[in-house]
C-alpha cells in the first residue's frame, strides 16, 4: 500500500509539472448570456486543454452588443486577448487597425469550408467561421397555389417582374396587411446585411469594389438610382411598412400578417413550427443575380499575442466536423462543410433547412472587405432608412457616397 502510495503521489507530481508547463492562452468571446452557446464553447475548449499538453485556453465572454467596444478599448489599453472572436465584416478594420494577425493554420482544412467563413483581407487570412448565415424569402406553399405564383428555385428565380408580380397579387387579395416584411424593425447590422445585396443585385454596391477608394458609381449610379427608386416603392406603394413594431417582426408571419417575409435561417424553425408547409425561396434575381449576405462570427490570433502557434493550434482543432455540427445544434446557424451538414438533421440533403446551405454557398456576398466598412455600413442604413421614410433618392444616395468618399480620404485609403 505505501508504494501505491507513493508511486500515486509521483504521479500526482508528475501529471502537477505537466500543467505548470502549459502557456495560457486568453479567448475573448461574444456570447455572454447565450446558455447554450456558452456551453458548447466552454466544451469545445475543455476538449482542446484535455487534447495536448502544451496549452490551455481560458475563456472571458462578453454580452454581445457591448464586445466591439470592449475589444476597442482592450487594444488601446494594451491587453488584447490572444484569441479574438470577430464580426466577419469588421475584421478587416480589426486587421488594419492592428488588432489582428495573419492566421496561420492548415489552410487545406478549410477547402471545403462555406466561402464566407474565411475572413481573407489583402490576400491573407485572417479569421475563419465554424458558421454561416442565411437569409431567404419566406412564405407558405399555399399562399403560392392560393396567389398562382410559380415556386422559384436558386437556378431559376424570381424576376424583378415576377417578385412585384407576387407581391402585387399578395397586395390584391386583400388577406394580410401587408405583401412583404422586410425586416424594418431591425437596424444596425441588419441593414448592410439584408438589403445590400438588394443593391448588389440591381448592379450597384456600397462602394466600388475594384479599388475600395470610391463609393462613387457604385451608390449613386444607375444601378443604385434604379434600387433607390425600387426599394422607396416598397413602402410607397403600400407593400411594405417604413416603421415597424418589434413584436411585428417577431411574430408578424407566425400570425399572419404578411405574405412574404424577408429572414434568416436563424428564424426558420419558428415559421415551421407556426406554419408547417413553410418555404425558403431564394432572393429574387433583380438583373446581376440573385444576392444574399454573407459571413458570420469568426475566430482570430490578436496581433499581440505571444503565444500565436497556440492561439491557431486551438482554432485549427476548432474547425473539426464535430464542432460544427454542435454549433449548428445549439444555435441554428448553417454548418461551414458539407460534411458537417450532413450530420446535423436540419441541414442534411431532404432536411427542413438544406437550401440555406445550398443560398450560401451559390447566392452569397460578403460585405465590402475594407476597413472603412464600419462607417460605409452606418452612412447605409441611415439612408435606406431616410429613403424608405421618402427622403429624395438621388439626393440622399449622393449625399451617403461623398461621406463614405470623405471618410475614405481621412483615412488615407484604408491601405487600399
Amino acid at each position: 500500500m505505501k508504494l501505491f502510495g507513493l508511486a500515486a503521489s509521483a504521479a500526482i507530481l508528475g501529471w502537477a509539472s505537466v500543467a505548470q508547463a502549459q502557456e495560457t492562452l486568453t479567448m475573448w468571446y461574444h456570447g455572454a448570456g447565450n446558455e447554450v452557446e456558452q456551453k458548447i464553447v466552454n466544451g469545445l475548449i475543455a476538449d482542446f486543454n484535455g487534447s495536448q499538453t502544451d496549452w490551455k485556453v481560458e475563456l472571458q465572454s462578453f454580452p454581445q452588443g457591448a464586445y466591439n467596444d470592449s475589444v476597442v478599448a482592450g487594444a488601446l489599453a494594451g491587453n488584447l486577448p490572444d484569441i479574438l472572436d470577430v464580426d466577419g465584416p469588421i475584421m478587416p478594420n480589426w486587421a488594419w487597425a492592428g488588432y489582428l494577425q495573419p492566421l496561420k493554420i492548415d489552410e487545406s482544412k478549410i477547402a471545403t469550408f462555406l466561402p464566407g467563413t474565411k475572413g481573407i483581407w489583402n490576400g491573407q487570412l485572417y479569421s475563419i467561421g465554424l458558421w454561416d448565415a442565411a437569409v431567404a424569402l419566406v412564405t407558405r406553399q399555399s399562399t403560392l397555389d392560393e396567389l398562382g405564383l410559380r415556386k422559384p428555385t436558386v437556378d431559376q428565380p424570381w424576376t424583378k417582374d415576377e417578385f412585384m408580380a407576387a407581391l402585387d397579387a399578395a397586395k390584391a387579395s386583400g388577406k394580410w396587411e401587408f405583401a412583404f416584411d422586410p425586416g424594418m424593425a431591425w437596424t444596425g447590422e441588419w441593414y448592410p446585411y439584408a438589403f445590400s445585396p438588394f443593391l448588389q443585385s440591381f448592379g450597384g454596391d456600397i462602394v466600388d469594389r475594384t479599388t475600395y477608394k470610391t463609393a462613387e458609381g457604385a451608390l449613386n449610379g444607375d444601378a443604385a438610382m434604379a434600387f433607390g427608386a425600387w426599394w422607396q416603392g416598397l413602402f410607397t406603394g403600400g407593400y411594405a411598412q417604413a416603421t415597424q413594431d418589434p413584436a411585428d417582426r417577431d411574430g408578424g408571419f407566425a400570425a399572419g400578417k404578411y405574405a412574404f417575409s424577408w429572414n434568416g435561417n436563424w428564424a426558420a424553425l419558428g415559421a415551421l413550427s407556426a406554419f408547417p408547409d413553410t418555404v425558403f425561396l431564394p432572393a429574387p434575381d433583380f438583373g446581376n443575380g440573385p444576392k444574399i449576405g454573407a459571413a458570420s462570427w469568426q475566430f482570430g490570433v490578436s496581433a499581440t499575442s505571444k503565444n500565436p502557434a497556440g492561439a491557431a493550434a486551438f482554432i485549427e482543432f476548432a474547425l473539426q466536423d464535430k464542432y460544427l455540427a454542435a454549433f449548428s445544434n445549439g444555435i441554428g446557424l448553417i454548418p461551414a462543410t458539407p460534411s458537417a451538414a450532413a450530420m446535423v438533421d436540419n441541414y442534411k440533403a431532404g432536411g427542413p433547412l438544406a437550401v440555406f446551405v445550398d443560398y450560401s454557398a451559390r447566392t452569397a456576398l460578403v460585405r465590402p472587405v475594407t476597413p472603412g466598412y464600419v462607417v460605409q455600413a452606418k452612412v447605409f442604413e441611415k439612408a435606406l432608412a431616410d429613403i424608405a421614410n421618402g427622403a429624395d433618392v438621388a439626393a440622399t444616395l449622393d449625399a451617403a457616397t461623398d461621406e463614405i468618399n470623405a471618410d475614405i480620404e481621412k483615412n488615407g485609403g484604408y491601405g487600399h
